[in-house]
C-alpha cells in the first residue's frame, strides 16, 4: 500500500527552534506495517538524517512516543491501514511540553525530573520487617493499572495544563504517586499528600482535559489518579487552599441553583471578596471578562444568579450522594 508521512523536521545546527520545517515522504509498504515501520525505512532507504527513537517496537520500552495526526501515540502500535486506508498523509511530530533536540527526538530530563519530585520509593516506619511484607491482593489489584505505566511521556506531551503552567507535576508523576500512596508497605501518606496539595503545581492543577486518559497507550488513566488523589488530600484535611475552595463552590453552585456561577466560582476559589490582595490582583481579568460580556460583577456575590428550571431535582442528586 501507498504510505505517505509528513514529518516535522528540526536539526539544531541549522533551524530555528521557532520555525516550523516539515518534509514529505512517499513509501511502498506492507498492509501491517506501523508508523515506526515507515519511520524506519525513511531513515534507512530515504533520508538517513532522520533522527528518531526506537527500541522494542512491542509497545514496551515506551521510547517511540511521538505526536501522530495531532496526538501523543507510540509509532510502534500506531497501524498505518487504521489512520490512512486510503494513502492519506500521516502527520508525524515530536512529542509536545519538552524540549527538541533534534526531528523526533525530545528531552525527556523535564519529565524524569517531575517523577523523582514524588518521591517515586517506598518509605515504610518502624524496623525492618523479619520477613517478607505480603500486601493484601485487593490493594494491589486496585494499582495493577496504575503500575502499567511505562514512562513514555504520552500523557505529559499531550497535558493541556502543562503547556500553560510549567510547575505543574504533570500525569505521568501524579499517577506514580497514586501508585506509592495507594501501596499498603507505605507509611508516608500524610507526608506525600501536604507535598502535593502544597505543591505549585500540584494536584489541583489538572483542568480535566481528558487528554491523558486518550492516549495513554496503557490504559493507566491518569486523571482517575490525580482525583482520586485530591479525594484523599480533603480526607486528611488539606482543604485550605484554592483547588478545595474551587471544587466546594463549583459544587455548591450547581447544587443550589441547577448551574455554574462562573463568577463566583473565581471569587471563591481566592477566598472570597474580602481577600483583597487576591482581588486586586484578579481586577484586570474581572474588567476584561465585564467588557466581552462574559461575566457581571454582581454575580460575585450570587446576586442575580437565578436557578435553573427544575433545578430541584439536581438537588436531590447532590443529597443523595451525601448522604452515603
Amino acid at each position: 500500500m501507498q504510505v505517505n508521512v509528513k514529518v516535522k523536521r528540526f536539526n539544531p545546527e541549522t533551524d530555528n527552534r521557532d520555525s516550523s520545517r516539515y518534509q514529505e515522504y512517499s513509501l511502498e509498504m506492507e498492509s501491517y506495517a506501523t508508523v515506526l515501520d515507515a519511520l524506519i525505512q525513511v531513515r534507512e532507504e530515504v533520508d538517513g538524517s532522520l533522527a528518531l527513537r526506537c527500541s522494542c517496537r512491542s509497545a514496551i520500552c515506551g521510547s517511540c512516543a511521538m505526536r501522530i495526526n495531532g496526538h501523543a501515540s507510540l509509532a510502534c502500535k500506531t497501524k498505518v491501514v487504521e489512520l490512512a486506508p486510503k494513502g492519506e498523509q500521516i502527520l508525524v511530530e515530536p512529542m509536545g511540553n519538552m524540549p527538541l533536540i533534534k526531528d523526533l527526538v525530545t528531552d525527556m530530563q523535564p519529565f524524569w525530573n517531575k517523577v523523582k519530585a514524588v518521591k517515586p520509593w517506598l518509605m515504610p516506619s518502624g524496623p525492618p520487617p523479619e520477613g517478607e511484607y505480603i500486601a493484601p491482593n485487593s490493594a494491589m489489584l486496585d494499582l495493577a493499572g496504575v503500575m502499567n505505566c511505562i514512562m513514555c511521556g504520552a500523557c505529559v506531551s499531550d497535558c493541556t495544563s502543562l503547556e500553560v503552567h510549567e510547575a505543574f507535576l504533570g500525569p505521568a508523576a501524579l499517577a506514580k504517586a497514586y501508585r506509592f500512596i495507594g501501596d499498603p508497605r507505605d507509611d508516608a501518606d500524610e507526608e506525600r499528600l501536604k507535598d502535593l496539595t502544597e505543591h505549585p503545581g500540584g494536584i489541583w492543577h489538572c483542568t480535566h482535559c481528558f487528554e491523558c486518559v486518550q492516549v495513554c497507550p496503557k490504559g493507566v488513566a491518569p486523571m482517575e489518579r490525580i482525583l482520586a488523589l485530591r479525594r484523599e488530600a480533603v480526607e486528611a484535611g488539606y482543604t485550605d487552599n484554592n483547588g478545595t475552595r474551587h471544587s466546594d463552590s463549583f459544587a455548591k453552585s450547581v447544587k443550589n441553583s441547577g448551574w455554574l456561577n462562573e463568577t463566583k466560582l473565581a471569587v471563591d476559589s481566592y477566598g472570597g471578596i474580602f481577600n483583597v490582595k487576591e482581588m486586586l490582583r484578579l481586577t484586570p481579568t474581572a474588567i476584561r471578562a465585564t467588557r466581552k460580556g462574559k461575566s457581571k460583577p454582581w454575580l460575585a456575590l450570587g446576586i442575580g444568579h437565578h436557578s435553573r428550571p427544575k433545578a430541584k431535582n439536581v438537588k436531590k442528586i447532590f443529597e443523595k450522594l451525601e448522604s452515603k
